[in-house]
């Protein structure tokens, strides 16, 4: 299984959600593209995170050292982000790809993260509420249902809302594998409980 991690926008908690997936599924992990903090990457974190010794991180497609929008962080470093020059690691493992921002932050003068997703995998979606965060999530939706991508699910993270939690389910049918509360701190031990919580509505999706 092959499970790309979304989000509504940037900072939404895309990679703590994907920290809990990695060990529920005690799947590998790879962040095709990422743009600066490289002492302290995701995927660093994400190895921080998990406990399970069964993952494998996988090193970034492209390594970019300006914290900014990818096309942008390219072309200040004097690359061009190629999708054709990036290879997906070769597992037999689950696989849990992490994306960069939205759906469409751009890569360069023609892509999107969006054509980051095959055919293949599966998208879940990354939701925190904020205001206008109801609209920038059934626009990430509706634009990956208009290209006929399969979309797993959604995590809301951060503080509940029940009424936009309840509207965004109602009127998408998308299923909720779990949420994400606003905690004061995400370790190992923190991850792991939320790992236990997600499992069973994860390996359903298999």
């Amino acid at each position: 299984m092959k499970l790309f991690i979304t989000g509504i926008s940037t900072d939404v908690g895309k990679t703590i959600a994907s920290a809990i997936i990695v060990e529920a599924l005690e799947a590998d992990y790879w962040k095709p593209i990422q743009a600066g903090d490289l002492g302290n990457s995701d995927s660093h974190k994400i190895k921080s995170l998990v406990s399970n010794i069964k993952t494998k991180i996988h090193p970034n497609s492209y390594q970019l050292q300006t914290p900014a929008s990818p096309h942008l962080a390219a072309t200040i470093d004097g690359i061009a982000i190629d999708l054709k020059k990036m290879k997906e690691p070769i597992t037999k493992n689950h696989l849990v790809i992490e994306g960069a921002g939205g759906v469409f932050v751009p890569l360069n003068e023609k892509d999107s993260v969006i054509d980051l997703i095959k055919k293949e995998y599966r998208v879940i979606i990354v939701s925190k509420h904020y205001l206008g965060s109801i609209n920038h999530t059934l626009l990430t939706i509706e634009v990956l249902k208009s290209r006929k991508i399969k979309i797993a699910g959604i995590i809301f993270n951060g503080g509940k809302n029940e009424s936009s939690e309840a509207i965004i389910l109602k009127k998408t049918g998308i299923k909720c594998i779990g949420r994400i509360e606003q905690e004061p701190f995400f370790n190992q031990n923190v991850v792991k409980e939320y790992a236990d919580l997600f499992r069973e509505n994860l390996l359903e999706l298999q």
